[in-house]
């Protein structure tokens, strides 16, 4: 991915080395064993994505201070880790601001906090092992940039991969911006197990195919995509369906119990996204 050249958006609060502290969510995974367990990861990788309100809240416990500081701190120049991310947090603003300008609306990005280990939101206390996230009630990002080592093992390997995961997190944000997280929200609310989690995963797809629509706009852009960029994205989107998944730990797939989508599903809207650029093409809720 060509990103050195793009430019660093100012919205990235660095809190790496920062110990945090805070009661923990029902739900948060502990961790068992080191970083690089298989049982670690497979938690990791099985809550990864959790973006939506419901979820997110149900992982976290709701709750809980924001992160620390007033203002974003932005990262070193000699992090390369910590200027991609700004870098692709810039392409998604430049992005999706042109996007909402033509439909005549102003469009207000997110933070992105990076840290380790652990961190306080606005959602709750949550530790690595529950994976990049967007919490709706401070609309921030939170990113532990360890992770993504965890994706490329799983098969998700690449540059472009890790900024897939950032553009998935932002789509997030998009759908909150949109309305649309509240009005799932509200419709779950009415429905039984099976029915809100049928829109859970709507959501999700469709913050893979906002990534897409981004990537998209961003190649015509700045032309970021080489040569095998897209295949490391969708190989990711994959890697982490919900099918894939149940079977590496040994389970037998059950696609009602399903919260993501399957590999299939995540492949399909995420190359939908990037082959139309349209956030019309990205109904998920009706596909």
């Amino acid at each position: 991915m060509r990103w050195q050249d793009l430019r660093r958006s100012s919205n990235v609060r660095d809190i790496r080395g920062q110990r945090a502290s805070g009661t923990r969510g029902a739900g948060i995974p502990l961790r068992l064993g080191g970083r690089g367990s298989i049982v670690t990861i497979a938690i990791l990788v099985i809550a990864f994505f959790v973006g939506g309100p419901e979820a997110i809240n149900m992982l976290l416990g709701g709750g809980g201070a924001s992160a620390p500081g007033d203002a974003p701190t932005g990262t070193p120049a000699n992090d390369t880790q910590g200027q991609f991310v700004e870098a692709v947090l810039g392409s998604t603003e430049d992005v999706w601001g042109e996007v909402f300008a033509q439909s005549g609306q102003r469009y207000a990005p997110p933070e992105l906090v990076l840290f380790s280990d652990a961190v306080q939101s606005a959602c709750g206390f949550a530790d690595a092992a529950v994976g990049p996230f967007y919490c709706p009630s401070d609309r921030r990002v939170y990113l532990d940039t360890a992770f993504f080592a965890d994706l490329a093992k799983l098969g998700g390997p690449g540059d472009f991969a890790q900024a897939y995961v950032i553009g998935h997190e932002i789509g997030h944000h998009i759908q909150t911006v949109l309305g649309t997280a509240a009005n799932v929200r509200d419709s779950q609310r009415a429905l039984g197990e099976t029915g809100a989690r049928r829109l859970q995963v709507a959501m999700e797809l469709q913050a893979d195919c906002y990534a897409g629509v981004w990537a998209h706009h961003a190649n015509r852009r700045n032309r970021v995509l080489e040569p095998g960029d897209a295949d490391e994205a969708l190989a990711a989107a994959a890697a982490i369906g919900d099918d894939r998944l149940q079977r590496n730990a040994g389970r037998r797939v059950t696609p009602e119990s399903f919260t993501h989508g399957s590999s299939e599903e995540r492949r399909t809207w995420l190359l939908r996204g990037l082959e139309s650029g349209s956030v019309a093409a990205c109904d998920t809720f009706n596909r």
